[in-house]
């Protein structure tokens, strides 16, 4: 199975002077654990997940002051359509993070969560044990 069938596709999109808050009100809405910050100022792309958004408050940071674009992670690991699960999986694995945006020519298409790749592969590993026993 490959990123493309497994990725959100429904992108949360901000821009870096969003208050935490204001982002944290946002993924809450759309049910999402992570933004794509884009700049506009250096054309870059970069992460703002629901785990920056708790580290900074919970270090006693003010969501109403702190902007986004001060907790983006900029050192992005992308992720193309058409690889693997597994391929996906290990990029997570080894940079310790749990979303990767989906780039595809021009820009992002997506966001891939390690939620998405378990909801994936639970039902294909289910079948497989059904099969065997």
């Amino acid at each position: 199975m490959l990123v493309r069938d497994a990725m959100s596709t429904l992108v949360l999109t901000i821009g870096p002077a969003h208050t935490l808050r204001q982002a944290a009100a946002l993924m809450s809405a759309r049910r999402v654990g992570a933004a794509i910050v884009l700049d506009p100022d250096t054309s870059g792309l970069g992460i703002l997940t629901e785990r920056d958004v708790l580290n900074a408050v919970g270090s006693g940071q003010n969501p109403d002051r702190e902007t986004a674009g001060t907790h983006t992670t900029t050192d992005v690991v992308f992720a193309a359509p058409a690889w693997t699960l597994e391929e996906a999986a290990e990029a997570m694995a080894h940079g310790g993070f749990r979303h990767l945006i989906v780039l595809d020519g021009e820009g992002p298409v997506g966001i891939v969560s390690v939620r998405d790749i378990i909801r994936c592969w639970a039902p294909a590993r289910r079948r497989t044990a059904e099969l065997a026993g």
